[in-house]
């Protein structure tokens, strides 16, 4: 696994989308695994699930607040999930999951072998 982040913009802020193993343990806690997490958020069954999409995107980007917090000494409030689910109505709930999947998918690909 290798740490990824992408950032994106809304309202003249950016915001870092942060997938590690923090995040990963998070989401097992809360879904048992990535992939039945990641199924409820792909759409690959149906509609995605809200509720899993913006559990997803608080612990990303709470983990990238809690890491520029310890890099630059700064106390930075984690999101809650209704700022999230809001935040994520306004930029598009589509184009944000395809973010939050791409950003998934980059860290778990298996590093190929020199």
């Amino acid at each position: 696994m290798k740490d990824v982040s992408k950032e994106f913009e809304y309202n003249g802020k950016k915001y870092k989308l942060v997938f590690n193993l923090n995040v990963m343990e998070e989401i097992q806690d809360q879904y048992e695994t990535l992939d039945k997490w990641g199924s409820l958020t792909d759409g690959s069954n149906g509609e995605v699930s809200a509720k899993a999409v913006i559990f997803g995107f608080t612990s990303m980007l709470n983990e990238g607040i809690d890491m520029e917090n310890e890099d630059k000494g700064t106390d930075t409030k984690p999101f809650t999930h209704k700022q999230v689910g809001r935040l994520l109505t306004a930029i598009g709930l589509e184009s944000m999951t395809k973010q939050l999947n791409d950003v998934v998918i980059e860290s778990t690909k298996s590093e190929e072998k020199n």
